[in-house]
């Protein structure tokens, strides 16, 4: 009678460190937190302190992400507190900085004018959250190359930008007030809108790319230290506009190319 042959454990089949596990949501916890701390800025007047506390919480929701799937540790509770800490972030933190920037200063100009900067504020916070549930609900079927509407982190990012620009304003004026809820509405609206917006997922590290490319980053990252809250505001501000602009492109190129087809 022969012995069962012991086969040696290798390091593949060894269990992987809880650390490893505890990393992606470690660093959602990350993202939450700075979210968080944008609110509580945002209530104690720090408004550029709240708007750069959202883009931190923007480069913890990326890493979170990448860490998942680099050490294979996507679980279902690590989508599911992911987006409820991208609802926290994204969705109530910008509405809170928007509405605790301008309605105080709007409403000076009148009752009207306080009610309408609180909607645009409550508007923006309600289209985050049907934003992250369409975005749940469709994640199985959906398109990797492209994001239906506008994504909450880049909507975020275009509100928390211009309270930030707009930080050194001490008396902004009705204008500014008008354009920051303006914004924000806005923001909002592209987030529930069926827009194709590139995802930018299946762009890989590991693959070789031009070496202009390899100019482009550390030129990105110079333009953005000399002036952060002009920089970023303009780079989300033509990410978010070029799916309605490329929109209209198509529109009015099928509106001339429809007579000379007839004729």
């Amino acid at each position: 009678m022969t012995e069962p042959t012991e086969h040696p454990v290798t390091a593949l089949d060894r269990p992987r460190s809880r650390s490893i596990y505890l990393l992606p949501n470690l660093l959602t916890t990350g993202a939450l937190f700075s979210g968080f701390y944008g609110i509580v800025a945002a209530i104690d007047k720090h408004f550029a302190a709240a708007g750069i506390a959202v883009f931190v919480a923007a480069i913890f929701d990326t890493l979170d992400g990448r860490a998942a799937r680099a050490t294979r540790t996507e679980s279902a509770f690590g989508k599911e507190y992911d987006s409820l800490s991208d609802m926290v972030s994204f969705g109530l933190a910008p509405a809170i900085i928007s509405y605790q920037w301008g309605v105080v200063r709007i409403a000076e100009y009148g009752r009207a004018w306080g009610r309408i900067g609180w909607l645009a504020a409550f508007f923006y916070c309600v289209a985050a959250a049907l934003r992250l549930a369409r975005f749940n609900a469709r994640a199985a079927t959906a398109d990797k190359r492209y994001f239906e509407g506008l994504p909450s982190p880049s909507a975020a990012a275009i509100v928390a930008a211009f309270i930030w620009f707009s930080s050194e304003w001490r008396e902004p004026g009705l204008a500014g007030l008008v354009a920051a809820f303006g914004i924000t509405a806005i923001a909002g609206a592209l987030m529930v809108s069926s827009f194709g917006y590139p995802s930018f997922k299946q762009f890989n590290l590991d693959r070789r790319i031009r070496f202009v490319y390899m100019i482009l980053v550390p030129l990105f990252f110079v333009l953005v230290a000399i002036d952060p809250p002009t920089m970023l505001l303009s780079i989300f501000g033509v990410y978010a506009a070029s799916a309605p602009l490329l929109w209209g492109g198509r529109r009015i190129r099928r509106l001339f190319r429809g007579p000379a087809a007839l004729g």
